[in-house]
């Protein structure tokens, strides 16, 4: 055999070898699969590693639980997704919203018919809702729907009143900004009422599996009106995979099942958005809360905002309503120092937070007053912003 030849043998070994993933999943296209298994008929290494990943994905029945002994399950899907790269890659601000649906959809299919009737709750700012599982889809679905209309897909709720839009680039702030969000959820709870929880999760699935079909690079800066504010497509993903995770960790909580936290990438990108949304939490306290003194003329004070652990990184949050710069990354300002007012290098105050507790309080699920944190500085300027963050949860 000739040297080339063997290159060449070689090079089709690997490439029909990274097939037996799907294979064993019956996921390759028939003449894949055909050519795959005469390969096996004259390859006993190849034989032997598909015989054993046919015999685990045999285990993935339906009607079994996910968490297979020896971590069979995580094994295969491990497996192809780093045999073959995904057919259409998902943008950045698209993954976490990706893996937190497919994670909420590992612990549904684990639901039995007594654990669909437990009650979760889902704490905000303005109380504490009780639902059940499939509840909490319909009102995860509800939200979704005003993504999917920014995305040109239909929307899963029954027409309500019609909607006003704002006039302009200006909302008027209503006497209940989150009305319109209560309403969906309401109508879609209502409309699903007699049907099934495997019904209820089959729309939910379909939905978010759709829109993210649906996204191109064209869309992410499309504007999605939830009503009481609008987000870039961009943001909206992250915005509802941090909502998804937290419903998850809710209903998990219900029925006492173990639920990761996401993956660090996914989670930075939550808190960024959160840690860019503080500046109109703090400015919404102030309208409606605030007990001290206005801020002088010029103010433009900051607080440093430094997150440990796997989600790492500090920002610079405007404490005087949000500057032309609004918040930046900390490292950005001190690239590009030429732009940035002196404040955003100065800040008054240091807050040191774990990433995950961020989070969790922007979802309302901790209480400000009993988080360990470090704080140096303006003791004061920590406590609004501490109080601020539970103000970006919501129904």
């Amino acid at each position: 055999m000739t040297g080339v030849q063997l290159v060449r043998t070689e090079q089709e070994h690997e490439v029909l070898r990274g097939l037996l993933g799907a294979w064993a999943l019956q996921a390759c296209l028939p003449e894949e699969g055909a050519e795959l298994e005469r390969h096996l008929a004259d390859c006993p290494d190849c034989a032997e590693e598909g015989e054993r990943l046919r015999r685990a994905a045999a285990r993935l029945r339906a009607d079994d639980p996910l968490d297979q002994p020896d971590g069979l399950r995580q094994q295969v899907l491990d497996f192809c997704l780093t045999r073959r790269a995904a057919d259409r890659p998902l943008a950045p601000w698209a993954a976490p919203y990706a893996a937190e649906t497919a994670k909420l959809d590992a612990l549904l299919r684990d639901l039995g018919p007594a654990e669909w009737q437990e009650v979760a709750e889902l704490p905000w700012h303005g109380g504490v809702p009780r639902r059940r599982p499939a509840e909490v889809l319909c009102h995860l679905a509800a939200v979704d729907g005003l993504l999917a209309q920014a995305l040109g897909l239909p929307d899963p709720v029954p027409d309500g009143a019609p909607r006003v839009p704002a006039q302009g680039g200006d909302r008027a702030e209503p006497a209940d900004p989150f009305r319109e969000l209560l309403d969906r959820t309401d109508r879609l709870t209502r409309a699903q009422a007699g049907a099934t929880p495997a019904a209820v999760r089959a729309l939910w699935r379909a939905q978010t599996q759709a829109v993210l079909r649906e996204i191109g690079p064209a869309a992410a800066e499309a504007p999605v009106d939830y009503g009481f504010a609008r987000f870039a497509v961009r943001d909206a993903f992250i915005d509802r995979a941090f909502e998804t995770w937290i419903h998850g960790d809710d209903v998990a909580r219900a029925v006492d099942y173990p639920y990761a936290v996401p993956a660090p990438p996914h989670l930075r990108q939550m808190v960024d958005l959160a840690a860019r949304m503080l500046p109109g939490a703090l400015a919404g306290r102030r309208r409606h809360a605030y007990t001290g003194p206005a801020p002088s003329a010029g103010a433009a004070r900051t607080l440093r905002l430094v997150i440990e652990g796997p989600a790492n990184g500090e920002w610079l949050i405007p404490l005087d309503g949000p500057p032309p710069t609004g918040t930046v990354r900390a490292d950005e300002a001190t690239a590009d120092e030429g732009t940035r007012d002196e404040a955003m290098r100065d800040p008054v105050a240091e807050l040191v937070i774990d990433g995950v507790e961020f989070c969790q309080l922007a979802a309302a699920h901790r209480d400000p007053a009993h988080l360990p944190v470090g704080e140096y500085g303006d003791r004061e300027a920590i406590r609004e912003l501490l109080a601020a963050v539970p103000l970006l949860s919501r129904p």
